[in-house]
């Protein structure tokens, strides 16, 4: 439960989830500047529902660095 400071590639050699999770998001001000909070929550095959898992905060230059990855996965989203 952090503030994005900075992506990178990984080298983890990593699989797909076997479990799908629901994602909340809100903008939060802080100060000057606009936060988007992004919080899931366990699968449904977790004991305890409806609590927080994990959550990230991107600050604008984090949400650009992250379009920009997106947009590099998925070619097809790209903006003419």
């Amino acid at each position: 439960m952090a503030r994005v400071r900075s992506f990178s590639p990984s080298t983890q050699d990593i699989k797909p989830h076997p479990t799908e999770v629901d994602c909340e998001h809100r903008v939060v001000v802080d100060a000057d500047r606009r936060l988007l909070h992004l919080t899931t929550f366990g699968s449904d095959d977790r004991a305890s529902r409806a609590k927080s898992s994990q959550s990230l905060q991107l600050d604008v230059d984090a949400a650009r660095e992250l379009i920009v990855i997106i947009e590099t996965a998925f070619p097809e989203l790209r903006r003419s």
